[in-house]
């Protein structure tokens, strides 16, 4: 079983794959090191003496600088390492542009094909409430329903609380109604009621238009404050959707129609050695059978964004990605924030020691493919292929706005584990086995066996029939535990 991995011929370090004593000799590429200190799975070792303000290389690029002088055998971590990232920058484009090569496999799913022409992987009723005054009465109507109708023939009903839609200004308020129409017109809801209380300034009038051409028999709409018994009345507006939704079967259909996206949430050392590489491999897979795969959480791209850049299929799809990156910047500098503030406490437990040592990593779960378009919070996809989305790297923020993009499914790679799920399917993929034993019932997948002895190729192929066995209606851990909660962002007053 391997020990250590050096990520790239050109790395400085090497990675830790188990706990490390001080004294403990390895061996990389024949030469023999003493360790120096106590290391812990996932973190860093040097492999060469690296002098104080020298570049601490890994997978083949500069993570930070060190701030001492760091022997052969030392433990690297942010004890001795910092950032090398500055604030906003100049950009230039140059193309370095890939051609994936796949065999075309002609894999489907049981997936239902919605009216408008668009599929879902799930064929459940939702509950949108337009402002966070009718939360309660959203779950109330639903257990009233469920106590009229026991609706056992749907995947599920679910209301989609939030604390928004009223008291919002400028973005805020365009933020909440665009993730809400999002939600609303996704193709995992067979049906959805929108409900609003009817004095909000997310006026349910103006809600309904700008939904656009809609089905009128499968989207309702009830203000409470319209209505003597708001609680009677939403049971009947279920009942009429029911009657539409438990006639849906699922029926083969393309992978080439999947729109997956990718995030990841308590990253940890092996977290750009086994899980992102992995959803890499698999964006790349499902963009060659035709697929969509969305990556966002902007801030966990900055020190990694030039090499999205240089993969934009053209000079505007580069602009949109500069601006993508710099105005996410100029958001932390406008509200006098750090930018790179981050890693996080737990990423950096798990050996994690810069932004830069951080992003890519994150970025690794776009594969290598082409960046076909960029879209903006609350957009939705219009092109196959690899999108950037901007949205922060908050886990329930940004799977929230994947899921309004028009993603079926997210893949989220985790190395400290997770139990959170947004209103579509959220899939946990473990970097490390000890946290898929130790929570087996977070984890969806498990990447760990890719530090010991799987190869790529065969857990590809696991990931890859786990992903359509999921879009054929197998629930993810988060779905059997009923988490499923959606968050909008915010930068904004509140009145």
């Amino acid at each position: 079983m391997k020990e250590i991995i050096k990520i790239h011929s050109r790395d400085n370090v090497v990675i830790a794959l188990r706990n490390f004593n001080s004294g403990e000799v390895i061996d990389v590429e024949g030469k023999s090191i003493t360790l120096l200190n106590s290391i812990e799975r996932g973190h860093k070792i040097a492999i060469v003496d690296i002098s104080e303000g020298g570049d601490v290389i890994k997978y083949g690029y500069p993570i930070g600088k060190a701030t001492a002088n760091i022997q052969t055998g030392e433990h690297v971590h942010v004890q001795n390492v910092r950032t090398k990232l500055g604030e906003v920058y100049d950009y230039a484009y140059h193309p370095a542009l890939h051609e994936l090569v796949h065999p075309q496999r002609n894999l489907t799913f049981n997936g239902y094909r919605r009216k408008s022409g668009e599929v879902g992987i799930r064929n459940e009723i939702w509950i949108v409430p337009t402002v966070g005054c009718v939360n309660g009465v959203a779950e109330q109507i639903i257990r009233e329903f469920k106590a009229e109708v026991n609706p056992t023939d749907i995947d599920g009903i679910e209301v989609f609380k939030h604390s928004y839609g009223c008291s919002q200004l400028g973005d805020d308020h365009q933020n909440t109604r665009s993730i809400l129409s999002d939600i609303s017109l996704h193709p995992n809801a067979g049906g959805v009621m929108v409900l609003g209380l009817g004095c909000e300034n997310n006026r349910i009038d103006e809600f309904e238009t700008g939904l656009g051409d809609y089905d009128h028999s499968r989207i309702k709409f009830l203000s409470s404050q319209t209505v003597g018994d708001e609680i009677e009345a939403g049971v009947n507006l279920l009942k009429e959707i029911y009657a539409q939704v438990k006639q849906d079967k699922r029926v083969p259909i393309p992978i080439s129609e999947l729109k997956v996206g990718l995030k990841c949430g308590g990253s940890d050392g092996l977290s750009g050695i086994t899980a992102n590489p992995l959803v890499g491999y698999f964006s790349d897979f499902l963009i060659s059978q035709g697929g969509t795969t969305i990556l966002t959480e902007v801030p966990e791209m900055f020190g990694a964004e030039t090499i999205l850049m240089d993969r934009c299929v053209n000079e505007e799809v580069f602009e949109k990605t500069v601006h993508l990156i710099n105005d996410f910047k100029q958001y932390f500098i406008d509200l006098k924030q750090p930018i790179y503030e981050n890693p996080s406490p737990g990423n950096k437990a798990g050996g994690i020691s810069t932004l830069e040592d951080k992003s890519l990593g994150c970025t690794q779960k776009g594969g290598i493919a082409n960046v076909v378009d960029v879209l903006k919070y609350g957009e939705r996809s219009k092109l196959k292929g690899l999108n950037l989305l901007s949205a922060p790297g908050n886990d329930l923020v940004a799977t929230t706005a994947l899921g309004a993009s028009g993603c079926h499914i997210v893949l989220f790679t985790t190395g400290r584990g997770t139990p959170f799920g947004s209103f579509i399917p959220t899939l946990k993929i473990a970097t490390n086995s000890d946290l898929a034993s130790r929570k087996p019932h977070w984890i969806d997948f498990n990447a760990g066996p890719l530090a010991e002895d799987k190869t790529f190729a065969e857990a590809l192929e696991e990931f890859i029939d786990k992903i359509i066995r999921v879009a054929s209606g197998e629930k993810a851990h988060h779905e059997e535990s009923g988490f499923r909660e959606i968050a909008i962002f915010k930068t904004g007053v509140t009145l």
